[in-house]
């Protein structure tokens, strides 16, 4: 579960993590209005008005209805010279000015794709004197079952370049989950890092603390690009991405309840409700599986005959004929969809019980694509004769996966 930049930034703040001070604003009158608590409060004549999706590249991105607005504004009207007070009321009426521009603009940036996300907030924040921009990141390895913190001094930059063009420019510690970042590991990556002085002492406790807050938090992945050292050493979280192990969420109401729907792709959200494992894709062949194992595999196997898949979608071993009706509907429901293949094997989950589903739901919804249904497995010769025996024009029972594979393939053209 991903969360917006100023939700991490709250959950990092409360287990001692240093990160700037900021407002969250859903109008412009909220932006606004954020603007003299926070310069009055940080002594700080400069403020950043932030969009807030589930997107990283928001600085580089630019919103469709103002191609000249990116995602992140720097506002300085505050500044005064002269030894005059700074102008707060110029600088929160220029604050609002963009809020207007922003919410509820579409913004496009590298990870959105070019349909961009909806903008429904920003964060505005004091603005930092920045000395150094680092990168830190505390990322879940699958391939060990352990959390490895990656650091790199080349902050502000998207890790994946980095890691592609000078890998030697990131450094790796593995953490032993049963005493977490020790303290010559985090002395360690300060190091490499080139922290001295009083920034290397903070630079180590906040190394330390980020870890931390992974393993309290059961996340995938605290991304902290950049990690800033200001001109008078203090080490702060200038930006923060945290995503939760969808998993764990039941130990987190806290965390559960940051949750933005309307970040979410709809028909994912609506496929949790039943749970339903379902992942959205480009192509123009729907698929219905039991088992992420067997859905990968009916996804491969659909692209080496020649089609594409419109989306995973796992409906467990326990489904029942409402699930598989519901997946079916969600299926259905997506425009690009030319085709269907439901490819069952019938260990925990019965044939009979996916052959009953997949029948109401055409009965429920209507049949307005070839729909080619496998069956193998638990119950199976029922389940082929509650398909067989439906008749209803266009679904069609397949011998084996690679029938079923080709045959959906043949009649979506």
């Amino acid at each position: 579960m991903k969360i917006h930049e100023y939700q991490a930034k709250a959950l990092l703040a409360a287990r001692g993590i240093a990160v700037p001070q900021g407002r969250v604003a859903t109008s412009p009158a909220e932006a606004e209005a954020a603007v003299p608590p926070l310069v009055e409060a940080t002594g700080v004549p400069v403020v950043v008005v932030k969009a807030q999706i589930h997107a990283g590249g928001r600085g580089k991105g630019r919103f469709v209805e103002h191609p000249d607005l990116g995602g992140v504004q720097v506002v300085t009207d505050a500044r005064a010279g002269g030894g005059r007070r700074p102008d707060v009321e110029a600088a929160a009426a220029r604050v609002r000015a963009l809020a207007e521009r922003m919410i509820g603009g579409t913004l496009v940036t590298a990870q959105t794709g070019p349909e961009g996300k909806l903008v429904q907030r920003l964060y505005v924040e004091q603005g930092v004197d920045i000395e150094r921009e680092l990168y830190v990141s505390v990322v879940l390895d699958r391939s060990v079952g352990r959390n490895v913190v990656m650091a790199s001094t080349e902050g502000g930059t998207e890790i994946e370049e980095v890691a592609a063009g000078t890998p030697e420019k990131i450094v790796r510690e593995e953490v032993d989950p049963a005493v977490g970042l020790t303290g010559f590991q985090a002395r360690r990556l300060a190091f490499a890092l080139g922290l001295q002085g009083e920034a290397f002492a903070r630079g180590v406790a906040f190394l330390t603390a980020l870890e931390r807050a992974a393993t309290e938090l059961d996340t995938d992945m605290v991304e902290v690009n950049p990690l800033v050292v200001t001109r008078s050493g203090e080490v702060l979280a200038l930006d923060a991405k945290v995503s939760i192990d969808q998993n764990a969420l039941f130990r987190h109401p806290d965390v559960l309840a940051l949750r933005d729907l309307s970040e979410e792709e709809p028909a994912e959200v609506e496929a949790s409700e039943y749970g339903l494992s379902f992942i959205k894709l480009d192509g123009t062949i729907g698929c219905l599986v039991n088992g992420a194992g067997l859905a990968m595999s009916t996804m491969d196997i659909i692209q080496h005959v020649g089609g594409m898949p419109a989306n995973f979608l796992d409906v467990g071993g326990g489904a029942t004929t409402e699930n598989v009706t519901a997946a079916f509907k969600i299926i259905t429901r997506d425009p690009n969809v030319r085709g269907i293949f439901v490819n069952i094997f019938g260990g925990i989950m019965r044939c009979d019980t996916i052959a009953n589903g997949v029948v109401a739901a055409v009965r429920d919804v209507g049949l307005r694509v070839p729909l080619v249904v496998r069956l193998e497995g638990t119950n199976v010769e029922l389940g082929r004769e509650i398909i067989e025996g439906a008749g209803i024009p266009g679904l069609v029972s397949a011998a084996d996966m690679t029938d079923g594979a080709r045959r959906i393939v043949e009649l979506t053209r």
